[in-house]
Order: C-alpha cells, then structure tokens, then sequence
C-alpha cells in the first residue's frame, strides 16, 4: 500500500509509521504501571503456540507513537492527564537460550565475546566482572532473576504497561492465564510503578529521572534552526535509528571501527538490557550528610553548602532535574523548562568545577567536555558520543522511602529502579558506559588524580574533589545501588515474531533457518518443456515477500539451477498488496484451459489468513488478473476450525476422479501441526467437503521425526510411475525424499533421509 506523499509523518518521519519495531524501543510506553514476567519455556512447541497468540497483541512502534502524541495534545488543552484517554501494552524479548529453545537450534553460532553477539550469548552472569556484579553486594548468586540455573533459566522477558491499577492487573492476570496453558513458567514477576504525588517523575533517591534521553532520526521531529536537535527540546541531540534499531544507518564510525555486524533476522529489533537496581535510599542520603562538614573543613564547598547542595553535585541535577551547570547555587522546583533543560554545555567546565567529573550526569553522558587529557581539545559529541547512547526505558519499584514508616515505606523495604534499556550494540553502549565510564576511576582520563566512579551508582570508590583544583580532596563514597538481577534479551520485529512462532528465524539474502521457500508454483507452461520444468518460488526475505524463478531438470540428478534472482512479490499486479504468500492451489478444472489458469492464492495479513482467486496466462509474459478479491477461510466448509493452511498436498490418484478432487490439507493448532482430508469438486461453484478429520503428521512413515513440514514439492518426472508418487519434503533447513502409493491406503516412506537444503543450488544462491 502506497502511503500518500502529503502525509508529513510518512516522508519526513518514517520510522513513526512503523508496524515492525515493537512499540517501546522508540516510542516508549510511558504508562504509570509497568510489570515485567520472567518466562521460561517447559515445552518449546506449546511455547510457539503461545506466542502465536501472542504476536497480534504486541504493540508496534505506530500505535504507540499515535497514542502518545493524542495524549500529550490532550494533556496540553487540559492542563493535566485527561481522563478517559488510556491503553494497554504489549512487549515480548527473547534470551539467547529462549531464541534457541523456540526454534530448536542455536540462533547463531558462537561468536567472539567482545561483540554484541557474543554477549548476547554470555549473558550477564557471564560478564559480572565487566558491569561490576563481580563484588558480594552485586554477586549473581543473589540476583532474583537471571541467575536461577538451567532449570529456571529465563526465556523471555514479557512487559505489560498499563495507564491504571485495574488495566495493569487484568492484563496481567490474562496474560499469566496464556501463559500458564502453553507451560510457560513465570519465574518471576517485576512489578514497577511512578511514584506518587510531588515523586512523581523521579527516582528514589528523588531525582527527576529520564530528561537526558535521545532523539531519533526519523523518529522526532527535527528544530528547524538546529536540526541536530528535537524540535522543542533544546539539547536533545538527534541520533541515528541504528543506534537502537538493528539495519538501520548508524553513526558514522570514523576510527570506531565498523558498523555494527549483525544476522539479518534482527533488522528492525534491539538489544534490551534489564537490570534491578535496588537503592538504599537512607544510606545514600547519610553519606551526603556525613561527607559535606569534612569537604567544609577542607574549604572546597562553600560554607552555607547544604545536603542538597552537595547531594546535586554528586548527580549533575537538582531534584526538580534544572542542571547544576545552569543554576549552581539553588534548585528551581517550580521552574518547569529548567526542569526539562538538556541544554548543557561542559566545554567551559573541562575541570568538573561546577559540575564535577564523577557526578552521574557526566559520568553517563559527558557532552561536548571530554578530553583526551587536559588541554586537549574536547572530543566532538558527533561521532564520538552519539555512539554511545542507549534508550532508557526504567521504572520505580518498591515504595517510596518514609523514615516513619514500620512497613512499606521504611528504610530496610525493598525499592529501587528497573533499570530497562534498549541498543544495537551490547558491549559498545551498554557495558562500554557502565565499565568505562561509570565504574572507571580514570574516567575521564589523563587527570593528576583519578576522578573516580560514578557518585550515584557506581562502584564503592574514592572521588577527587575539586579536580586539578588547589586543593583536591579525596571523598571515600560507599555503593547504596545494588544489581539484584539482570537479563540480556532482544526484542524481535514483528515479522521475526511471527517466525518464532513457527518455529524458525529469518535470513535476508540466503536460505531461512527453518524454512528456505514458503511456497512453490509452477509455471503453468513450463512443466517437463525441453527435460525440464520451471517454479516461481516464494521466500521471505528480510521480512519481506520475495520470489526466484528456478527450474528442475528430469532425470535421477534432478539439476536445479537458479534462472532468475529474487523480485520483489510486488511485481505481481495480483500481489501487489501482499505481504506473505503462504500458499498456491490450482483449480483443478482449470488449469490451461483457453490459455490460462486458475489458482487459490492464501496470504497472510495481519496474522490473519485470507485468500483470492488468481489466474495466470500461458505465454512469456505470463500476465496474471486478479479474478476475485480476498475472502476469509470460513467461506470453506473443509476448512472449518483452521485458522492458517501450511500446505495443501493433492492425493495423487485422486485427482478429478468421478468429479471431484482430493487433498490432504495441513494446518497447524496450538503450536502442533495436523492434516485433514477434503475434496474440491469440478464445476463453477467448487464446492469443497471435510472428508476426515484432522490427524496428527506422525501417522505417516515419511513425515517420521518431523515437527513442521514447510511445504512439499512432487518431483515432476515421478508422479504416478509404477503406481508411485515420489516428493520432496522440506521443513526446517533440511529436506528429504518421500514416496506415495497409489491405492486406499497410500503408503508412504522415507525413500532419501533428511539432507541439508544448502544442496540445492536454487534455493541458495543469490
């Protein structure tokens, strides 16, 4: 479908329009209520069929973008949240070991563990030491989640979001419910929420949390007069979608090193990391107090310096979020645009002054005041620290800190944040902030005396106040954050999902794992010509439609050659609209009758499966005419109850037989795929009959050891030959050869065991 030009969304904004990148990588879900479940898989082929269900309710990238900005319009004229405008939803991320469960095979091969994948496939435990969860107090061997062993292993991370209590608790409820009828195990439930009343927005600590995030090309909207920036929000520079969402332009690299590789299946996904960080809150705040009259007998502070005062110093921001830079001697509560002030420049304090080196704001995010050492000039922001960004998606958990309180709310409750974040690069942005910038002492670098971490989360450690200054002071500061979990995970596109759910993963430009062709066609004029015959073969390819035309030589060697490369399937005029081909029946009383024929065509839309009437004229051009519009499967009476036809393979004595024509049609239900047999009669209303119910695939020899089976190719120079059918079977990355018999009982058996589908040289190239 052609998005019409004058939609500025559309031209200028694309990445808004998206229904492939799930909703909170770049929107954001924004909602008071969150709750994350820890799942893990205890049978992975009712795991598929859970996330089938799954899939439809996953919230894409438009709809949460459409929804936030009528919210905000709506928050604007009200001067407040309006009432009645809520929604609930979705997002689903999947461990290496869930990637791996769901579709019974490594996603990959081992990689080396500096790159995102190889982390990806550690896992945090694995690399406790390079984010600081090697100590007692951060130890995996602790952690309520990501840490449990192989029996409870998590899987997937599935996040609810919700605008209400009561939506938050139905759809959990609901989706605890799904879950638990497919034995998924919830291994642990994260509940978070915004804090109440004048917390709202803030951390526990009660700081304004999440004014530093980036923009998106693409995605925000750009200021005219420095397009570098979002529109509206001064300082919030503009990075590249690729920096968050895998296959899409990335920061130019400089001598960073290459682009980001990663497999084709993750275009459109990203990388999440979620980490429960838990604070103590009491703790944090008595070490201010206790180190603030020892900085005064030092006299590097000023003598009416508050808690506050030096408490701001430690983070980079007053409470309210107005940056020290801006307003060093006071906080502004009831400034709203200091509040929301990324505007902020270093480059005049390269000394850490006014707002120390090892304070989180520049520990996290140094700007344009990065030196090499001093004197240097500073780093640019573009390249260098655009690459570094990550998408922050946290939230409170716990309640809020009350010195009264003899339950929730007390000092020894548990509260911290949950911290969520997304990126394309596991080791370049998240754990290259966390190890290097943040728990590094020598960051930045090239100092008389090391700066020290991060004052608000990083490790135990001393900092040097008054950096370079006359004179600097040592400040021991103790670790109040905690890591009591954490799990790597990525987030798949929509698209991958719905592979997943098959139990397979996506491969631009080569074969699929799992499924190397979703249907074949044959040219209708092209069968046994010249000892040969001819295919359109449908593939996906990068979660788009593609199809090859390859041909099949007669004789025992079967030579297939690849005769045209991929197209796109909109070159079709019946297919122009059509985003996955998922199967071709012919008519049978109409094949090459006056020149051309007919054909069922069944396509996926929106996780629905539709058909239409297509027919195909003999002749080079092989023009094709869309003879009936999409209609859904309840109009076929064989097919009640079927909600998606895999393949349907005609019986091959069978065929036209006093009338009408018989198949085995296979389909799958919760996650197991079964077969039916129906027939089609001959005539203009093609009436079709259920002539035996459904059965399992494992009731035939040849299908032996089959979990899936793609789709079945007959071998066109054995069809019916001494009273035998000979095919080739494909599912998964393998195929084998399987006979049929003639005759009531059709007997069938493996003639050729399973073989890789990298020997077809049709299916591969290209």
């Amino acid at each position: 479908m052609t998005t019409p030009a004058t939609d500025p969304a559309a031209t200028d904004l694309p990445l808004r329009e998206s229904e492939e990148i799930q909703g909170d990588i770049l929107a954001g879900f924004k909602k008071d209520q969150t709750v994350l479940l820890f799942l893990r898989f205890e049978d992975p082929l009712k795991a598929r069929s859970w996330l089938q269900r799954l899939t439809p309710r996953i919230a894409t990238t438009r709809q949460v973008a459409t929804f936030n900005k009528a919210f905000s319009e709506a928050r604007q004229r009200a001067g407040g949240d309006p009432s009645g405008l809520k929604a609930t939803w979705l997002g689903i991320s999947f461990t290496y070991q869930g990637l791996a469960a769901l579709t019974g095979r490594p996603p990959y091969p081992d990689a080396p563990a500096g790159t995102a994948l190889g982390a990806f496939q550690q896992g945090p435990v694995a690399r406790a030491r390079i984010n600081g969860d090697d100590t007692p107090a951060n130890s995996p061997s602790g952690w309520v989640f990501g840490n449990h062993g192989t029996e409870e292993a998590v899987h997937a991370v599935l996040t609810v979001a919700a605008d209400t209590v009561e939506d938050l608790r139905a759809a959990v409820t609901e989706q605890r419910e799904a879950a638990a009828q497919c034995l998924v195990q919830v291994v642990f439930q994260q509940d978070c929420a915004t804090l109440p009343g004048t917390r709202r927005g803030k951390e526990h600590f009660g700081f304004k949390d999440g004014v530093s995030e980036p923009g998106v090309r693409g995605f925000d909207e750009p200021d005219p007069l420095r397009p570098e920036w979002v529109k509206g929000h001064p300082g919030t520079r503009l990075i590249p979608a690729g920096e968050f969402v895998a296959g899409h332009p990335q920061v130019e690299r400089g001598d960073l090193g290459g682009p980001t590789q990663l497999p084709p299946w993750t275009f459109n996904g990203s990388f999440q990391v979620v980490r429960r960080l838990a604070q103590d809150v009491p703790g944090w705040w008595a070490q201010v107090a206790r180190q603030l009259p020892l900085l005064k007998d030092r006299k590097v502070v000023p003598q009416d310096a508050t808690v506050e005062w030096l408490a701001a110093r430690l983070v980079g921001r007053w409470r309210s979020g107005t940056p020290v830079a801006k307003c060093p001697a006071a906080d502004t509560p009831f400034n709203t645009v200091a509040a929301n002030d990324n505007d902020i420049s270093f480059a005049t304090d390269l000394d850490g002054r006014l707002t120390p080196l090892w304070s989180h704001l520049r520990k996290t995010n140094p700007r344009d005041g990065l030196q090499e050492r001093p004197g240097d000039a500073p780093f640019p922001e573009d390249p260098v620290m655009d690459r570094r960004r990550i998408m922050r998606r946290g939230s409170p958990y716990g309640h809020p800190f009350d010195p009264a309180a003899e339950g929730p709310g007390g000092p020894d409750a548990p509260r911290g944040l949950l911290f969520v974040s997304y990126q394309t690069d596991l080791v370049t942005q998240f754990e290259f902030i966390q190890q290097s910038w943040i728990d590094s002492p020598a960051f930045p670098p090239g100092r008389k005396q090391p700066p020290g971490p991060d004052a608000m989360v990083g490790a135990t450690g001393t900092v040097t106040y008054n950096q370079d200054g006359d004179p600097a002071v040592p400040m021991s500061l103790q670790q109040f954050v905690r890591t009591e979990g954490a799990v790597y995970a990525f987030a798949p596109s929509v698209t991958v999902l719905r592979a997943l759910g098959e139990g397979r993963l996506p491969l631009q430009g080569e074969p699929e794992i799992g499924q190397p062709v979703d249907a074949f066609l044959p040219v209708p004029d092209m069968q046994r010509k010249d000892g040969k015959s001819w295919y359109w073969a449908f593939r996906t390819v990068g979660g788009k439609q593609q199809f090859r035309v390859v041909s099949i030589a007669d004789g025992s060697a079967h030579t297939d050659k690849l005769e045209q490369p991929d197209r796109p399937v909109t070159d079709w005029d019946t297919l122009a609209d059509v985003r996955q081909v998922d199967l071709w029946l012919p008519y049978p009383d109409q094949q090459r009758v006056n020149g051309k024929s007919w054909y069922w065509v069944f396509h996926t839309v929106d996780n629905r499966q539709l058909y239409r009437v297509v027919s195909i004229a003999d002749g080079s051009a092989h023009t094709d005419v869309l003879e009936r519009g999409d209609g859904p499967l309840t109009r076929w009476a064989s097919l009640a109850g079927v909600v998606r036809l895999d393949f349907v393979l005609p019986v091959p004595d069978m065929q036209r037989q006093n009338g009408k024509s018989w198949y085995w049609a296979f389909h799958t239900v919760d996650g197991e795929q079964l077969y039916r047999v129906i027939s089609i009669a001959d005539g203009l209303r093609h009436n079709d009959v259920l002539e035996r119910a459904d059965r399992r695939i494992s009731e035939w020899d040849g299908f032996a050891g089959i979990e899936r089976i793609t789709t079945v190719l007959p071998m066109p120079d054995q069809q019916r030959i001494n009273g035998l059918s000979t095919y080739w079977v494909f599912h998964r990355d393998k195929y084998r050869i399987v006979t049929i018999a003639d005759g009531s009982a059709h007997e069938d058996r493996v003639a050729v065991p399973d073989r890789p589908v990298s020997l077809w040289n049709s299916l591969t190239q290209g």
